[in-house]
């Protein structure tokens, strides 16, 4: 069976990069494209790499246009997917990029985003550890699934088996993020100039304000509903690599738990995953590694002076942060191979 898709914001890098990985899906046939200011233009013009969907043309964003396909993507900015989906009802599948149904708190909602609060869907992020499962088996026939926001998948993919395993304290999570620019979508903005971003590091959303923060401590705290408070110092940094996030998280180890406790937590939870791997101890990732693919590599390091786990992870911010993600779920709602369309295979140099 072949599934008819349409995807929405398909003039953006979001909406890009899904509809690079889908073109080469088996299962897929990519029937329409939408944007909003630039509808009515040829795809091909906003997306020249996409050269096998040079003959698809951007038509406006609208319910109409977007049902009757079997599987609909929206690759919208946070706040404008929830207009659409009460209206798709009759589509079999949507899948949301943004966060409009990412929060189950509508309080952190409110704090983070504000606006209306909509109805959370499920978590788009397969391998996260929740309790003794994994997050997949919510993804499983699923009709309404909400990608995970790229920085806050890869520090809860980075975690979430320390917590789940006990050995590592929530209450005291730092991480450090350096990120690309192509996160913050493809709007004109003055901050994300070459000529501001090219040869500088420059943080942003200091001090607790970055709206991955609550998605982070939700994902952690269903990893172990009994590990007490999820407290987490966030600091994102853009520097000039166009995509990629290398984070940087740590976290007090629990008093009592062995070095061997500490990596089996992390070797027995992804030790069976086809897209996150856990590199050799005394090895770790570098964005390069993972650009282009669906894959997330982590290093672990056990730090006793500082008593203190130090989990780095490198991701492709487009492709396992976003649509990579978003595809690998389909994938499993649908009742296909979980890795199809998608590649462990980075791009180098």
């Amino acid at each position: 069976m072949t599934f008819s898709v349409a995807v929405s914001g398909a003039s953006g890098y979001a909406g890009g990069e899904i509809l690079r990985l889908l073109a080469s899906h088996p299962d897929v046939e990519i029937r329409t494209v939408t944007a909003h200011s630039n509808a009515g233009q040829p795809l091909i013009d906003h997306q020249p790499h996409l050269r096998s969907l040079a003959h698809l043309t951007l038509q406006d964003t609208t319910p109409e246009v977007l049902a009757g396909h079997d599987i609909v993507f929206l690759a919208l900015p946070h706040g404008q997917s929830a207009q659409y989906t009460d209206m798709l009802s009759d589509v079999p599948l949507v899948i949301d990029a943004g966060a409009d149904h990412r929060l189950t708190d509508s309080a952190a909602w409110d704090a983070f985003y504000g606006g209306a609060f909509s109805e959370p869907w499920a978590y788009g992020v397969p391998e996260l550890v929740v309790g003794s499962e994994k997050q997949r088996g919510a993804l499983v026939g699923a009709r309404r699934i909400a990608a995970p926001g790229c920085n806050a998948s890869t520090v809860s993919l980075s975690l979430a088996p320390g917590v789940a395993a006990g050995v590592i304290d929530p209450s005291d999570i730092v991480t450090v993020l350096a990120v690309g620019p192509s996160g913050a979508g493809k709007s004109l903005k003055t901050n994300l100039l070459a000529s501001e971003i090219l040869g500088t590091a420059n943080p942003y959303a200091v001090g607790g304000t970055h709206r991955h923060i609550p998605e982070i401590r939700q994902a952690l705290a269903a990893a172990a509903p009994a590990a007490g408070d999820i407290r987490i110092s966030f600091t994102p940094v853009l520097v000039p690599m166009s995509r990629g996030i290398l984070a940087t998280s740590t976290a007090p180890i629990v008093p009592g738990v062995t070095d061997v406790q500490i990596r089996d937590a992390w070797e027995s939870a992804y030790a069976d995953e086809p897209f996150v791997h856990l590199l050799p101890e005394g090895s770790f990732p570098r964005t390069a590694d993972v650009l282009g693919a669906n894959t997330a590599l982590l290093g672990l390091a056990i730090d006793r002076s500082a008593g203190r786990v130090v989990v780095v992870a490198a991701v492709d911010n487009l492709v396992k942060g976003t649509a990579g993600a978003a595809i690998q779920s389909m994938n499993i709602a649908l009742g296909l191979p979980e890795t199809t369309g998608l590649s462990v295979n980075g791009v180098a140099p």
